[in-house]
């Protein structure tokens, strides 16, 4: 073993010692001796030295490891070379995206891209989540009432505003009937869960499904249609400001139930706003009505605990909620980063305005 050490080094070994024949007999000159496992041989008393192979010998072994790794900007910059062809190969360049672009998709692409399980809807686990939901809220509500300290009240506004929201968001659910396949079930949740955060579900269900159905259309969206240039301009500063300047546009939620978006008339809690149908007024009618026993709630709440406990365990979280559910439907809605121009006359595009945004961030029709 030393030996091979020796010789893969470029060392010469030392020759090896041949004990005398006690015979006294002349160690002939053609014998030969074998040098350990090398296949070399001694003729005579003269040693072959064995020859090293160091430099011949593959010490890469082949492993795929490369002796340098690319940062994450030569990546970075490589890609955009091989976008652009600017690393010698002709390469066709990608389109400018064009906001106003119908997509290259419809709605049943759509839907054949979703896997068939996320079509099943499961009402125990639905209910789970309400459950879980709630008693968050209210363990929450219990801890920091038991508490009471500045230092946690804080922190439980930021936690329970987004409980508040959380509740919301399964309300939502139960209005767009994904929730379960009961109606009633979806009904019943949804009231429960949206009348606790002064929502009034029929109300903003109904108004919510004309959203989806005219997403983005200049006259029948509900809440997220681009301005007409006209209406725009006769916006009187107050609403102006209180619509486009942040941060009034967080608290717009409450506002929009009542008084609906600028240019429409209405409200979510009137049964004979035209934001709804004839046939859709009792519906409309059990949510206010539901909507006004949670106010009266409160306020009978706040004649036992006092105003200011009430204020501090609901009414900072409600409104943490409706700034949470302003930010997020915004980044939902939000359309392309870049500025469109005033359009006149009919126009095929899809895009969204926002609660809030400043003026030339509007993304407007002339009308």
């Amino acid at each position: 073993m030393a030996t091979w050490v020796l010789s893969e080094c470029s060392l010469k070994p030392l020759a090896p010692v041949i004990p005398r024949p006690r015979t006294g007999a002349v160690l002939s000159s053609t014998s030969k001796v074998g040098f350990l496992e090398t296949n070399k041989v001694l003729e005579g008393s003269k040693f072959q030295p064995l020859r090293c192979n160091l430099r011949e010998r593959n010490w890469g072994l082949k492993v795929s490891v490369p002796l340098r790794i690319a940062s994450i900007e030569e990546e970075e910059q490589k890609s955009v070379d091989v976008i652009n062809g600017s690393n010698g190969v002709e390469h066709e360049k990608l389109p400018e995206f064009d906001p106003g672009a119908p997509p290259p998709f419809n709605l049943a692409d759509i839907r054949a891209a979703i896997p068939k399980h996320c079509w099943v809807k499961d009402p125990l686990k639905s209910m789970s989540y309400v459950v879980r939901d709630v008693i968050a809220v209210f363990g929450l509500a219990s801890a920091a009432a038991y508490l009471n300290n500045w230092l946690v009240w804080p922190l439980y506004w930021a936690a329970q505003g987004t409980m508040f929201w959380a509740l919301f968001v399964l309300g939502h659910d139960c209005g767009h009937g994904s929730f379960s396949n009961n109606p009633k079930l979806n009904s019943v949740v949804g009231h429960l869960l949206h009348s606790s955060i002064l929502v009034p579900y029929h109300g903003w269900r109904i108004s919510h499904r004309t959203h989806h159905q005219h997403h983005g259309h200049v006259e029948n969206d509900e809440s997220w249609h681009p301005l007409p240039e006209k209406l725009f301009r006769s916006l009187d500063t107050v609403t102006r400001m209180l619509r486009f300047t942040a941060p009034f546009p967080l608290l717009a939620y409450p506002v929009y139930l009542w008084g609906r978006s600028p240019g429409k008339t209405g409200s979510h809690f009137d049964p004979s706003s035209d934001l709804f149908v004839p046939n859709e007024r009792k519906d409309v009618i059990t949510s206010t009505a539901c909507w006004a026993a949670m106010l009266g709630l409160l306020v009978g709440l706040g004649f036992v605990m006092g105003p200011i406990q009430l204020l501090k365990l609901y009414g900072v979280p409600y409104v943490i909620f409706v700034m949470w559910l302003d930010l997020v439907t915004y980044l939902h809605h939000h359309g392309h980063e870049g500025k469109l121009p005033w359009y006149r006359g009919k126009v095929s595009f899809i895009i969204s305005s926002p609660f809030f945004s400043y003026e030339n961030d509007w993304y407007n029709v002339n009308a």
